[in-house]
């Protein structure tokens, strides 16, 4: 029986807590996180700390490195990998790895898609003034 292959694009927290469901869940299937940044998973409950400077350094909001990932639940994070576009009908993605500029293409059974957001700055007044985080 062939494997199942279950592709997520994006990391942190979304991607990386989808991925460790679907591990669970599946406990022979091949599965492959695409995170275009440099960490595999942090803790965003903990931003507001790092930006009022109670937490100083990033490395504090580490939770689980790559590695980490790939020895406990046998998942294949791939940071600075960005995915540039999906074929439905083939299912496939297109992935580019940030570091050296190849593009290639991945075959997936299931896809999940994690890539975060960025927020909305509504026209305020002092919107963009220091001590303002958005």
């Amino acid at each position: 029986m062939q494997k199942r292959v279950f592709c997520v694009v994006g990391g942190v927290a979304g991607g990386a807590s989808a991925a460790a469901r679907l591990r669970r869940t599946n406990e022979n299937a091949i599965i492959k996180v695409f995170e275009k940044g440099p960490y595999a998973s942090f803790a965003n409950c903990g931003l507001p700390y790092r930006v009022g400077g109670v937490i100083k350094e990033d490395s504090s909001l580490i939770v689980a490195s790559a590695e980490l990932f790939k020895n406990r639940f046998n998942i294949d994070i791939l940071t600075h990998h960005e995915v540039k576009s999906i074929n439905r009908e083939r299912k496939t993605i297109t992935v580019k790895d940030l570091k050296t500029g190849l593009e290639y293409e991945e075959k997936y059974d299931k896809l999940v898609l994690s890539p975060g957001a960025s927020p909305i700055k509504p026209p305020l007044p002092g919107i963009d003034s220091e001590g303002i985080f958005a």
